[in-house]
């Protein structure tokens, strides 16, 4: 199916300092890929510039066929990118929430429906204002957007964080739901030791590169992500 991330010498600047500082990756249409790295590892800028909200250069920048450094802006409306802070509206009630996401997306009920199943979203919890949510409640609301969008290619950063178990489950349920309809999905995190999802490859972050001795063959059977 070709790539979905085309990489090559890739850098980002961010307030001169080079937060990706020369990446090369290469990731194909409907693959699950994990980054790993420490803090300030290039991770999210990663994401953020894949998303096209990080200007880029280099020799080669390429997301779902999009030249990021003359068309960045024009690869959004087929990325959906989670970061750490959720962008919801706070007045909104997360049924109108949701209900927006599927007026910008061309979705039905069906798809606002199996979202807020998914993330048990119905109910009185249903009329709450996002502003009154706890840090979870806003995270699920903002997975359930992601669920409406479908979009080609899903990019997470800490995808699983204030989420609690059954939350964490329906996201490894979806990302692998999403895959197998053809989505590729990219997420960060530092967490270890406790998630079902299958990453085809793990992609080692240090000091805004790839890792050159990151393993990049198939693995065997699920990672261990957060």
């Amino acid at each position: 199916m070709g790539a979905a991330v085309a990489f090559e010498g890739v850098v980002a600047l961010l307030d001169r300092f080079p937060a990706l500082a020369g990446v090369d990756l290469s990731v194909q249409a409907g693959e699950m890929v994990c980054l790993r790295g420490p803090n300030g590892a290039g991770k999210s800028t990663l994401l953020r510039a894949c998303a096209g909200f990080v200007p880029v250069r280099g020799e080669r920048a390429e997301v779902l066929g999009f030249d990021l450094k003359a068309q960045r802006r024009s690869v959004r409306p087929h990325v959906g990118l989670l970061g750490h802070r959720s962008p919801l509206y706070g007045d909104l009630r997360i049924d109108d929430q949701l209900r927006h996401c599927a007026d910008v997306h061309r979705a039905g009920v069906p798809e606002v429906s199996a979202a807020i199943e998914r993330f048990a979203l119905g109910g009185r919890l249903g009329e709450v204002a996002i502003r009154r949510l706890s840090e979870g409640q806003q995270r699920r609301v903002a997975l359930a957007c992601l669920t409406i969008a479908r979009p080609r290619l899903w990019l997470l950063d800490e995808p699983h964080a204030g989420l609690d178990t059954v939350s964490r489950d329906a996201l490894d349920e979806l990302l692998a739901d999403a895959v197998e309809a053809g989505a590729t999905v990219m997420f960060a995190t530092h967490e270890t030791g406790r998630s079902r999802v299958a990453a085809a490859r793990q992609v080692m972050l240090a000091g805004g590169r790839v890792e050159p001795s990151a393993p990049m063959s198939q693995t065997n059977g699920p990672t261990d992500v957060a």
